[in-house]
């Protein structure tokens, strides 16, 4: 039997007590004693070191290098670092954090000093299976990709993309209103003569381009998406061979695009994990829009559409550069817990107002020869209520609060097929693999 523990982003910026702090210690102990415990790594251990880039994932998520021993501490041995924040600190502060996490010798995927490296399979050997992981990201600013080598030129460092694919439908009207708009301000004249200068392509066929997102007329309104065929290619020849190589091969990805509501993932998502699965994968796990989405089962594989934040200290954060500052359009003069205060207006908008984003689950995965056979579920509350700088740290979820995450997380994955049931103590879901249909 190999136990393979699952969390979302760990937003970590200070010590998490793993072992001495008797509210965390029972939650951590469950994934010490997983074989393999998985966490997003969303911030940055590059000591703030590196040239801060103007494109953040948002916010500048640079942490201390020694988050990485708090996690390890933790029971944490796989560690995806493709986010929105890999390239906070652009090329240099990335290089700095992949040679701290080798140094370590820890086991991560999803970055890379160039497009192979990136999107190459970690694997992690325990006494009872070999674990192969390969992590890739949707949410990323333009450059953050890590680009290929040549015969003649290095490539890039940078993450694993998997880039969207996007088409708009809208009424033939709206159409006809979209193309008006582009010929009378002259945007449309610009995007030709970009074509004839042989610094722009034609559209996808049967769309207008306009503003970076190419419209077609339909019969309703809806957006399309769908994984980039080369860039879905890639990283399934990559899931093959963790296949080829490992016992259990996990798929992250981390993707803050959604569907019609935050709840839902976006189209594309479930699509790029049926390829996965169909591709080997044996578990995918989502990440990126720091709240619970649902499960779903596709050939008694699970997806997890996202086990949203498992560590949430961005607010501690300590140190932000001048494009902070400008970003959020506050005085250089501010503390950066003063530029968190101002941003969240003192926690009345932004994560502190929402408690969804404090909650989230613990699912364990049991395999037996390889094969899910089993899952438990464990609801888990990040404390918001507490002061900001001990909010953020996960318990094990009791009582009421236990009851009104497990519910969520039920109704989320419900529309997917999924049916959950309570263990005997009421305080985690259980599935049984031979219980899917």
């Amino acid at each position: 039997m190999t136990t393979l523990a699952l969390t979302g982003d760990s937003i970590i910026q200070r010590r998490l007590n793993s072992t001495t702090d008797p509210d965390l210690v029972p939650l951590f102990d469950m994934v010490r004693n997983a074989d393999a415990a998985f966490t997003n790594l969303e911030v940055l251990p590059n000591d703030y070191r590196g040239d801060p880039a103007l494109d953040s994932g948002g916010s500048h998520f640079g942490a201390p290098a020694w988050v990485l021993d708090e996690l390890v501490e933790a029971g944490f041995d796989m560690f995806a670092t493709s986010t929105n924040h890999s390239l906070d600190y652009s090329i240099s502060g990335l290089e700095y954090a992949l040679d701290q996490l080798d140094r370590r010798h820890l086991c991560h995927a999803g970055c890379g000093r160039h497009l192979e490296e990136a999107r190459q399979v970690s694997y992690l050997t325990t006494p009872s299976a070999t674990v192969g992981m390969v992590a890739c990201a949707s949410t990323f600013a333009r450059g953050q990709q890590a680009s290929r080598q040549t015969r003649a030129m290095q490539g890039r460092p940078g993450l694993n993309p998997l880039r969207v694919e996007s088409i708009y439908e809208v009424l033939p009207e709206q159409l006809k209103q979209i193309k008006s708009i582009a010929l009378d301000l002259g945007i449309e004249q610009l995007r030709r003569l970009d074509i004839d200068l042989g610094f722009g392509f034609e559209a996808p066929v049967d769309t207008f381009p306009f503003n970076g997102m190419n419209f077609r007329a339909g019969d309703q309104i809806r957006h399309l998406q769908k994984p980039n065929t080369q860039d879905l290619f890639d990283i399934l020849r990559w899931v093959e061979e963790a296949r080829r190589m490992s016992d259990i091969v996990l798929v992250s990805i981390h993707a803050h695009e959604q569907g019609k509501t935050e709840d839902e993932p976006a189209e594309f998502i479930s699509k790029f994990a049926y390829s996965c699965i169909d591709a080997g994968a044996d578990v995918i796990v989502g990440h990126g829009p720091h709240l619970m989405r649902g499960l779903e089962f596709y050939k008694k594989k699970p997806i997890f559409y996202s086990v949203g934040n498992f560590v949430g200290q961005n607010e501690l954060v300590q140190s932000l550069p001048a494009d902070s500052y400008d970003y959020f359009r506050v005085q250089e003069h501010l503390t950066p817990g003063g530029l968190y205060q101002k941003r969240t207006e003192s926690d009345c908008i932004g994560f502190p107002a929402h408690p969804r984003y404090w909650q989230t689950v613990l699912p364990i995965c049991e395999f037996q020869d390889h094969e899910f056979v089993s899952l438990t579920v464990h609801p888990v509350w990040l404390g918001l209520g507490e002061a900001r700088h001990r909010r953020g740290r996960p318990r094990l979820a009791s009582g009421e609060m236990a009851s009104i995450i497990l519910e969520r997380f039920a109704a989320l994955s419900r529309p997917f097929g999924t049916k959950l049931k309570l263990g005997m103590n009421a305080e985690a879901y259980s599935l049984i693999a031979n219980e899917l249909a």
